[in-house]
Order: structure tokens, then sequence, then C-alpha cells
């Protein structure tokens, strides 16, 4: 994946904003048959074609999924994963999970086991869902992504700038580099002060 080759070679951190792509989405779930009932086969099927490639061309496994899932208490448990050591692994199980293995990320029971196998405690997690610790949290990440205009999944934002989509390693560098400029900019500026 390109933000993983861009923290490898350069010092960059990132931070988890949680966005509702789907936050109508019931608890439970809408089977993909259902979520696709009525619409146009060869569409649908052209729709997926597309997701299948993107995950290709950015170097992520994916797997045909049977259920769209609410993600609103699974990242609820990803915002407490951030406050814990290990919580990129968590992020990156959560996707497998979903995206490789179809597995349910609105059950609580599948969050506490994806939380354990990262090493992370699964009472903890348990409580952190039954009690809905880091609910704020997510309503905070979502009210900013609305504010600022964020319509999907990934996107990349410093300074107010947005890099919207997957993109490959080469935008995501000029980015940085970017980035990496206008910090420059700012140091001379303050100097100059």
């Amino acid at each position: 994946m390109s933000i993983e080759q861009l923290k490898a070679e350069h010092d960059v951190e990132t931070h988890w904003l949680h966005f509702p792509l789907h936050p109508k989405t019931p608890p439970e779930g809408i089977p993909m048959k259902e979520l696709y009932k009525g619409r146009d086969p060869e569409s649908t099927a052209a729709a997926g074609e597309h997701l299948k490639n993107a995950m290709a061309e950015a170097g992520l496994p994916y797997n045909r999924r049977t259920r769209l899932d609410n993600s609103r208490i699974a990242q609820e448990l990803g915002a407490w994963a951030d406050t814990q050591v290990g919580d990129a692994t968590f992020h990156d199980a959560m996707f497998k999970a979903y995206f490789v293995d179809d597995r349910s990320i609105s059950n609580k029971d599948t969050l506490v086991e994806i939380a354990e196998s990262v090493g992370l405690d699964g009472q903890e997690a348990r409580t952190v869902l039954d009690e809905r610790s880091f609910s704020e949290n997510v309503t905070r990440d979502w009210d900013r992504a609305w504010s600022d205009g964020v319509t999907g999944v990934p996107t990349f934002t410093s300074r107010d700038l947005f890099v919207f989509g997957c993109q490959p390693y080469e935008v995501l560098l000029r980015f940085y580099n970017h980035l990496v400029k206008l910090q420059a900019q700012d140091a001379t500026s303050d100097n100059t002060s």
C-alpha cells in the first residue's frame, strides 16, 4: 500500500479519522443481494470489479463480501485501539476481517476476537463496546469529516489540504514533498519575523 511505503521511506506519522461511509446502514447490516436488488446487474458487476481492481492496484487483499455492515461500533473500538500499543495492527486486522474474510464488523464478539488477535485486551475491548465509551470520539471525527468535506475513504489530509481516494505512491510522495516545502517556508517566515 502506498501510504505504508511513504511511512517506511519518510518520517510520516498517520492518525485515523473515522468516517461515516454508510451511516444509515442498520446495526445488523444489509445483505449485498438486498443492497443491489433492483439495480442493473451489469452496472453492479462493474462496480464490484472496479472496487476489486482498486484494491489490487493499492496492493490490498480483497474478497467478495456478502453484506454491507454498519461500522459504527467497529470505529469506536478502533478509536480505543488508537490509544493502545498495537493500534495499527488492529486497523489492518479489521480491514482483513471485513474485506477479505467477510466477517461481520458490527458484531461485538467478532470485534473482541479481532482485538485479541492483535494482542489487545479482550475484556477491555468488550467493556469499550458495551459502554460505548469511545462514541463521542467517533462523533467528533464524523463531525470533522463532514465539516472538512470528506466524501470517501481513504482521504489524506494535512494543513487543510486533501488527497482523496486510493492513490499511487507517487501522488502521496508529491503531497508529502509539498507539505515539507510548506513547513520549510513557515520556518523561514518564523525566523525572519
